[in-house]
């Protein structure tokens, strides 16, 4: 839990334009992957649509520090992301949160 501290949780609540959600879609799979693979201190994204109105997407970010986010944010790959998605998201909430516990398998 020690390593856990220094960690840099954030929610972010997107609203994303109906006519443009699949295009949304795979830019942010497209970051998220590339931002795992390629950088170190991103440690952890889970993207979720709300069921009943999938414009309507949460996304979990870990990262190591706030260090590795402000790296993060300058990269090449978030930049593209950022300019392709400008006019596809309606509105973005950041929301920084703590960790209080995870319970997960261990990876098979």
């Amino acid at each position: 839990m020690a390593q856990q501290k220094n960690q840099m949780v954030r929610l972010a609540k997107i609203q994303v334009d109906p006519s443009q959600l699949e295009q949304y879609n795979a830019a942010l799979k497209k970051q998220m992957t590339t931002a795992v693979l390629k950088e170190p201190g991103v440690l952890t994204y889970y993207a979720v649509a709300d069921k009943s109105d999938p414009t309507h997407i949460t996304i979990l970010e870990i990262y190591a520090d706030t260090t590795a986010y402000k790296a993060h944010i300058e990269t090449p790959h978030f930049k593209k992301y950022k300019e392709t998605v400008q006019h596809m998201v309606k509105s973005l909430e950041l929301i920084d949160v703590n960790l209080i516990g995870v319970a997960k398998k261990p990876d098979m």
